[in-house]
C-alpha cells in the first residue's frame, strides 16, 4: 500500500514545517505550498511548490501539479494565513480585502481544487483557524472576521461532504510562536503569522503541531490548540461577555503598554 499524502499550504512557515515533520514520521509523503521557499529545509517524502495562493493561475496550476504527481490525495491542511495589527479606523479597506484573499479566499479555492480527490479518497479538510475563529480578539477586526469566515465555510462544508464519507475538521491555536521578533509589519498592519508581541502563553510549533494531528486522529470537530485556546473556547460558550472582558484586560492592557 503506498503512503497517505497530504497538502500543506503556508507550508513553508514554522507551524507548516511542524505539521510536515510530524507526518511524515508518521510514514506520510507531504506537499508543501508556499509562496516563499526560501526558509524551507529539503527533506526526504517532502516536494515544495512555490505558488501564490491568492493569483488563480498559479494555484490552479499548482493543484493541477499535485494531482498529476500523486493520483491520491489523503489530507490537505488550509495553513496559510496573515495576521493584521491594528485599529479599525485605521484599518484600509485595501489591507481588509487582502487579508481575507489570503486567509479565506485561497483556502476556499483549494477545497474547490481537492474537492473530488479527498471524496476519492474519504480523505480529510483540515483547516487551520485560530481562537479568533470563535470568538473577538483585540486590534484583529479584519484577521478576526477572516478566520470566522473561514471556520463558517468548513464546519458548513462539513455536512455537505459528510455523505462522500469526507471529514472536515477545524484547528483552533491561540498563539504559536512561529515568527517571534521577526514581525516585519507593513504600514498596513499587516504581518507573519506568530509574530506578535502582545499573545499569552506561546507554544512552539512542534507542540502545536502535535496536538492538531492527536485531534486528527481522533477525528475531532474542533481541535483547540493548546491552554488559552481550550480555555477560550469553554469560557466563550459558557459567557461571551467575560470572556470579552478578560481578553481586554490581557491583549489590550499589554497592547497599551
Amino acid at each position: 500500500m503506498s503512503a497517505p499524502v497530504a497538502v500543506i499550504s503556508g507550508g513553508a512557515g514554522g507551524l507548516g514545517q511542524a505539521l510536515s515533520a510530524a507526518l511524515r514520521a508518521k510514514g506520510w509523503q507531504v506537499v508543501v505550498l508556499d509562496r516563499d521557499l526560501s526558509g524551507l529545509i529539503e527533506a526526504p517524502g517532502q516536494h515544495a511548490i512555490a505558488c501564490d495562493l491568492t493569483d488563480p493561475a498559479q494555484l490552479a496550476s499548482a493543484c493541477a501539479q499535485v494531482m498529476a504527481d500523486h493520483p491520491r490525495i489523503d489530507l490537505v491542511i488550509y495553513n496559510a494565513g496573515v495576521t493584521q495589527i491594528g485599529a479599525f479606523d485605521a484599518l484600509s479597506e485595501t489591507a481588509h480585502r487582502r487579508v481575507f484573499e489570503i486567509n479565506y479566499f485561497a483556502a476556499v479555492a483549494m477545497a474547490r481544487a481537492f474537492l473530488l480527490p479527498l471524496r476519492d479518497s474519504q480523505g480529510t479538510h483540515l483547516a487551520i483557524s485560530s481562537v479568533a475563529g470563535f470568538s473577538p480578539l483585540y486590534h484583529r477586526t479584519a484577521y478576526s472576521a477572516s478566520k470566522h469566515a473561514l471556520e463558517g465555510f468548513f464546519s458548513s462544508l462539513r455536512s455537505e461532504e459528510a455523505p462522500h464519507g469526507v471529514r472536515v475538521q477545524i484547528a483552533a491555536p491561540s498563539f504559536v510562536a512561529t515568527n517571534i521578533g521577526q514581525a516585519e509589519r507593513q504600514d498596513d498592519g499587516i504581518a507573519r503569522p506568530g509574530s506578535a508581541t502582545d499573545g499569552v502563553d506561546y507554544m512552539s510549533p512542534k507542540a502545536a503541531a502535535r496536538v492538531i494531528l492527536r485531534g486528527l486522529k481522533r477525528g475531532m470537530p474542533m481541535i483547540p490548540v493548546g491552554r488559552i485556546a481550550r480555555a477560550s473556547w469553554y469560557l466563550h460558550r459558557l459567557s461571551p461577555r467575560l470572556f470579552q472582558r478578560l481578553m481586554e484586560r490581557r491583549i489590550a492592557t499589554r497592547d497599551a503598554g
